[in-house]
């Protein structure tokens, strides 16, 4: 939402193509917040959310016979914020339960200052102090569950409809999410737990069901990925490379890195075993993801490492395109606009 190119499809289902909307009772819990941390145990059942209707919506368009090949995307809003969802999912998740995330107070003491910036520790330390680092936990494990249940039922849709066999299936999130690890909440940072994302592939004919890929890819693979399946041609401008050989095979040869950008000339670099990062002001970090998965000790600096950081700087872009004038004030307007809606 807030984004909309309604006019490069041949349907868009919104506001009122979507119907009525059943609303919550009235009652329940109070919603609860610290900063722009907010949640709210719903009263009511999953037919009261709006990504229940969006996935209705596209439910309805599977049933139907097609004559030609066809695309259909489904954008589930949670667990964006607010982690606002029925009472029944954050019932799984007992407070008593819930595991505070792997945390260390000297986090930050080895990052460079453009690091302890991107950290915004502020927000850390007010949710500590409020007492509802819990909470927020149990707020974001309820949203997730909500968002899990309608991909069941958007994939128990496909597999009830003619389309079963012939549907290649990409099924991802746009980011991840802190909850505290490095003083962090959400996300906006270039390190593992904001840039690591589920990527799911089916390919009739294709994948193994089950079958894990442990090699590194990002999100620039989708289009070139979805071109080769369908023999399409790629434009000369896309940059990402496809990654149907580990479709075919997920313990395939692989030596290209992912690459995460955040705001202008900001990149992390990640292969199998490290994670490089570069700020715009020339700051460094470097971890071993298989000896510091937690990313705590920040490696780059140091003159055994300097080969290393030397071979992931060659996947950095060489090209910077910051946003056109005036771009950043419209996005704003933009979602101004729709928190008014």
């Amino acid at each position: 939402g807030g984004f909309e190119r309604p006019s490069e499809w041949d349907a868009y289902g919104k506001g009122r193509e979507l119907g009525p909307r059943k609303r919550p009772a009235k009652g329940g819990p109070q919603p609860g917040n610290v900063g722009p941390i907010r949640w709210q145990e719903i009263n009511g059942g999953d037919d009261t959310m709006r990504d229940h209707q969006v996935v209705s919506w596209v439910i309805e368009r599977l049933k139907k016979k097609h004559d030609r090949p066809f695309f259909l995307a489904c954008g589930i809003f949670r667990p964006h914020l607010p982690w606002a969802v029925p009472k029944k999912y954050f019932d799984r998740y007992p407070l008593d339960r819930i595991a505070l995330p792997p945390y260390r107070e000297d986090d930050l003491k080895d990052l460079p200052p453009e690091g302890v910036k991107m950290a915004g520790k502020q927000l850390h330390d007010g949710i500590v102090a409020s007492g509802k680092w819990k909470k927020a936990i149990q707020a974001y494990l309820a949203s997730i569950s909500f968002a899990d249940a309608e991909v069941g039922r958007l994939l128990d849709a496909l597999d009830a409809s003619p389309h079963r066999d012939t549907t290649i299936i990409v099924l991802w999130g746009d980011h991840g999410w802190h909850l505290g690890e490095k003083h962090h909440w959400r996300k906006f940072t270039l390190w593992e737990e904001a840039t690591r994302a589920p990527y799911l592939w089916v390919v009739p004919g294709m994948t193994k069901g089950g079958s894990v890929c442990g090699r590194t890819v990002d999100f620039m693979s989708v289009y070139p990925t979805l071109a080769e399946l369908c023999g399409l041609p790629v434009p000369a401008h896309v940059e990402g490379v496809s990654i149907t050989k580990l479709l075919r095979d997920p313990g395939a040869e692989w030596a290209v890195p992912a690459l995460t950008t955040f705001r202008f000339k900001n990149h992390a670099v990640r292969t199998e075993r490290w994670r490089y990062i570069r700020y715009a002001g020339g700051g460094e970090e470097l971890y071993d993801e298989v000896k510091d998965p937690f990313e705590w000790v920040n490696l780059a600096g140091t003159a055994d490492h300097a080969a290393t950081i030397a071979a992931l700087a060659k996947a950095l872009p060489r090209v910077n395109k910051a946003a056109p004038p005036g771009a950043v004030k419209a996005k704003r307007r933009a979602k101004a606009k729709q928190r008014a809606r």
